[in-house]
């Protein structure tokens, strides 16, 4: 019995360490079943960094990198994951980055219209212009 897919309230978030690149630091966001139930995750989530007591978006969403991956059925406790590319913003120009304090991301699964926040603080950029992504997200995959 397929129990549908997995929402904001199904699941914890977290951020798994993560290897530097040139530019830039990729870490997973670990997507925890934390429900009674199983559920399905398929495809990309929406990530963003925020920032403010309102939690508004800073700079533009992530980046979706690759192709879509196969549905994943996360029985309660298992994890799932969805590697981010966060690029080091300090190598931007910053009168075009407009370097911004963020508080952290913000999270939607996969076909999934309510978020959740991931604590993540540091510095993204509020340019819309930049020469290359300050996040990039690929598909979900097993954990």
């Amino acid at each position: 019995m397929d129990n549908g897919l997995c929402k904001a309230g199904d699941v914890t978030l977290s951020l798994g360490q993560g290897d530097a690149g040139a530019g830039s630091v990729y870490r997973p966001i670990l997507i925890k079943n934390s429900s009674g139930k199983s559920c399905t995750i398929q495809g990309f989530p929406g990530v963003s960094y925020v920032t403010g007591d309102d939690g508004h978006q800073v700079g533009l969403s992530a980046f979706r990198e690759g192709t879509k991956g196969d549905a994943i059925k996360l029985q309660p406790g298992q994890s799932a994951a969805a590697d981010v590319q966060f690029a080091q913003v300090a190598n931007f120009d910053p009168a075009v980055c407009k370097p911004t304090a963020v508080k952290g991301l913000r999270v939607y699964l996969p076909q999934e219209t309510a978020s959740k926040f991931l604590p993540d603080p540091g510095t993204g950029c509020a340019g819309d212009k930049l020469p290359g992504n300050q996040l990039a997200v690929k598909t979900v995959r097993r954990a």
